[in-house]
């Protein structure tokens, strides 16, 4: 199996199989604590081929530096069967987050485990500011908005 992408993102979708990520991102900033950051997703997505056939556990937890969930586990079993001429089959894993309570600064990632063998970490940092730094933004003439 090859992750093809794991992300955290302000939102994400399967639509069809395609994935559909929106504001990547690795780094919050917060003025004060506990921070609640409102909504965002994790998104993955997995390739597998016919030597992956079979049942697999998955897991996706959100830890702190020293291994704490920051969140319940996540976890499943998935059956992954490819049809006759097939030569590789993509999945999409989405799982979104609502009013994320994060009670102080500092490292913190996503773990994707497969079978309990860790097959993609996101990172994220928490950082504690007066005020959201300029560079967070586009400038105004930037052409962004």
């Amino acid at each position: 199996m090859d992750v093809q992408t794991a992300v955290l993102c302000d939102s994400a979708a399967d639509y069809g199989g395609k994935l559909c990520v929106l504001g990547a991102f690795d780094t919050i900033w917060a003025r004060q604590f506990p921070a609640v950051h409102p909504f965002c997703s994790v998104a993955i997505r997995v390739v597998f081929r016919d030597v992956d056939a079979g049942k697999h556990n998955m897991k996706i937890q959100m830890i702190d530096d020293d291994g704490r969930n920051l969140v319940p586990p996540i976890e499943g079993e998935i059956n992954i069967q490819l049809p006759e001429n097939v030569f590789f089959l993509s999945q999409n894993f989405v799982l979104n987050l609502q009013q994320f309570k994060i009670d102080q600064a500092g490292q913190y990632s996503v773990d994707v485990s497969m079978d309990k063998h860790i097959i993609a970490r996101i990172p994220l940092q928490v950082i504690k500011v007066d005020q959201i730094p300029p560079f967070h933004h586009p400038p105004k003439d930037s052409g962004f908005e």
